[in-house]
């Protein structure tokens, strides 16, 4: 083929970079492009992808690489191309646009716009050729472009209904009269719904394709903390476990793919993000100190050896995401025959591929994944030997494999760093730390911290994304909450008060450029951005939580930190908003319901003052105690009401309060157990 390039040579994220040298003459979204389609008066072509996506890269193969395809949608549109991890305000907006016109989404993501941005057509993955009821790309191009030429202007008046109704839907928020206020009995809903969808078989909830969804299962570890009952207990941790013992999880390096093909865990798509692991990891922690289980600790170290291995920078951010694909054929750098893994382990290979589900035939396609189908303790008994030895034995066996699959194609590195996603897997180091001990979670997190602050605040503001040396794209609400969030729990580990003066600091930005007073909830790009046709508000807690729901719990955990009760009622004010809608559909708003535990059965205040704090700060962060605000100093801090006039007679004292209003202080943590009951 012709070597070409395109205007997307100069870009940095690695999406856009796979696309530099198609025939198409894509552009990146900017001026230079919007301006281009007003000039020459031609539809805009949006197709929004990311460098994990399976789809976008056959599409890329079929359609975009195929010179009489290029040639066509040259002359007739003005072609941009978008990451979705980069522009994921974009994404949200055009998304919805397919989403309201079509009832699915998914990428790629191909939107027709008017010269003014205005959506008036799309779909997801098209083929070269019609196929079960799709009609070809080439098909898509040719309808537009005659529907823009021929009846431009029943075209111009459906793009701008279909813009008004994006504006309206974008409004979301309810008026102080709605506001609904939750209950036990609304918590007793949440709980009846999510186990409405629970596969209480394989674990996880709904059916294939089917997600991790740790906020669900986070819900419902806090619910079984609060009542006692133990089917939420049971499959919040049949869930991670199925998962664990999965295929979505990589057995050999560690890590967890984005989701299953099938009800099984068996089978996932390959690619692995940042943001799956950090969340994963967050409720793996709460699982570990819940039931000193070994297999979740286990799989904390395990999963955090792959990210420092495959997804940490050399100055201390983390990667994006690997890709599904290696040599153009999904899950190839994954998966293995009998023969391979025999060749690798000789001897010990009949019992490694007993334990791993290994076969002649394969379990996927004339191949293996592996996984695992019975507990390590059963299968040692089966096999007549002592659980340590045969753990012994699959970990040298596990890496010797390993050893071999690096000689390996690897998948692709997306390797730009976002400022969202680093925050939650900083959050996911301080919990692994509050669980564990492990210090070098800690030091990995403060480290992570440093450079998040010297890496994504450039030119007086933050930004999203950072790749070479250069930060990029105005930071999106997600990346204000988030980041917040992660000063929140790296001050509870490190009794460093610091991390929550600029918690706040970042708190009275987001609400000075996002907040809207007339719906109470966040718009999720700032106010000052203009290339978008709309501001957006993002409610649902997806693959990541919402940066409404994020912003929500930070508010209602500084207003304590700071007595700042204008920040506890817009918090409760944004929870109320969402009561009906979170209790009816609790798997979309997992974030939402868990922050609903703390509004019905109210936070703990914990202040630990005294030389012995950082002693006993151990004992209390290894404790499960959610809805809890913790605080520790070695002296008094006249700053913090929780920790002012608190040391007495060189003590060091542990107070539990409520409201400020504190019981006698001890001097335990297991006297504060005790005074919570725990």
């Amino acid at each position: 083929m012709t070597a070409f390039s395109n205007h997307l040579v100069h870009e940095t994220s690695p999406y856009l970079l796979q696309h530099a040298h198609n025939p198409v003459q894509w552009y990146p979204w900017g001026e230079t492009a919007l301006q281009k389609a007003i000039a020459e008066d031609k539809p805009i072509l949006v197709s929004i992808g990311y460098a994990a996506c399976h789809w976008c890269h056959v599409m890329e193969r079929e359609s975009f690489e195929d010179e009489d395809t290029a040639a066509f949608m040259n002359k007739h549109f003005i072609n941009i191309k978008i990451d979705r991890e980069e522009r994921p305000d974009l994404d949200h907006i055009y998304m919805n646009a397919v989403q309201t016109l079509t009832g699915s989404g998914g990428w790629p993501l191909n939107v027709f716009l008017t010269p003014g941005k205005m959506p008036f057509y799309g779909g997801t993955y098209f083929p070269p050729k019609p196929m079960y009821n799709r009609p070809s790309w080439q098909q898509v191009l040719m309808g537009v472009a005659e529907a823009f030429h021929e009846r431009r202007d029943k075209l111009e008046e459906s793009a701008q209904k279909l813009t008004s109704q994006l504006t309206e839907s974008a409004n979301f928020g309810l008026s102080g009269s709605e506001q609904s206020r939750a209950t036990r009995e609304t918590l007793d809903t949440v709980f009846n719904n999510i186990m409405q969808s629970a596969d209480t078989r394989y674990g996880g909830f709904g059916n294939a394709p089917k997600f991790p969804q740790p906020f669900v299962i986070q819900y419902l570890l806090k619910y079984h903390y609060y009542t006692g009952n133990t089917d939420a207990l049971k499959q919040a941790l049949l869930s991670l476990d199925k998962m664990i013992d999965g295929g979505i999880y990589d057995q050999l390096g560690g890590g967890f793919a984005r989701y299953s093909t099938d009800g099984e865990w068996l089978v996932p798509h390959f690619e692995k993000m940042l943001y799956d692991n950090a969340l994963l990891l967050q409720v793996l922690c709460d699982a570990w100190k819940i039931t000193q289980d070994e297999l979740y600790k286990d799989t904390i170290a395990h999963t955090f050896s792959f990210v420092q291995r495959e997804m940490m920078s050399p100055e201390g951010g983390f990667y994006s995401a690997l890709d599904a694909d290696s040599e153009g054929v999904e899950g190839k750098y994954y998966i293995w025959s009998k023969k391979e893994i025999e060749a690798v382990l000789g001897e010990d290979a009949a019992l490694f591929c007993r334990f791993y589900d290994v076969t002649e035939q394969g379990n996927w396609e004339h191949h293996n994944i592996l996984n695992v189908r019975k507990p390590v303790a059963e299968f040692a008994g089966e096999a007549a030997m002592c659980k340590e030895a045969l753990k012994d034995i699959l970990e040298k066996n596990k890496n010797r494999l390993l050893a071999e699959r690096n000689k390996r194609t690897r998948p692709l590195l997306d390797d730009k760093i976002l400022l969202g996603w680093n925050a939650m897997m900083n959050t996911a180091y301080s919990r692994a730390f509050a669980a564990t001990g492990e210090e070098m979670y800690r030091k990995t997190a403060e480290r992570n911290m440093q450079f998040i602050f010297s890496a994504f605040f450039a030119g007086g503001a933050w930004k999203h994304g950072y790749k070479d040396g250069v930060a990029s794209n105005p930071a999106f609400l997600d990346d204000y909450a988030c980041l917040i969030e992660a000063l929140i729990r790296l001050q509870e580990i490190t009794g460093n008060q610091q991390y929550l003066l600029q918690a706040k600091d970042l708190t009275e930005i987001t609400l000075a450029n996002f907040y809207d007073e007339v719906t109470g909830l966040f718009y999720y790009t700032h106010k000052g951005q203009k290339d978008v046709i709309l501001r957006s508000k993002e409610i649902y807690d997806g693959a990541t939580p919402s940066g409404n729901s994020t912003m929500a719990l930070n508010l209602r955990y500084l207003s304590l930190i700071f007595d700042n009760n204008e920040w506890l009622l817009i918090s409760e004010k944004m929870a109320g908003a969402v009561v009906q809608i979170t209790s009816r559909y609790p798997t979309s708003f997992g974030k939402w319901a868990c922050i609903l535990t703390g509004i019905v059965h109210g936070q703990n205040e914990i202040a630990v003052v005294g030389s012995r704090y950082r002693e006993i700060l151990a004992d209390i962060l290894a404790k499960y105690l959610p809805d809890s605000v913790l605080q520790s100093s070695g002296d008094n801090n006249s700053f913090f009401p929780l920790l002012k006039n608190r040391l007495t007679d060189g003590k060091t004292n542990i107070y539990l309060c409520r409201g400020y209003s504190c019981k006698k202080p001890v001097t335990s943590a297991l006297q504060l157990f005790e005074l919570m009951g725990r």
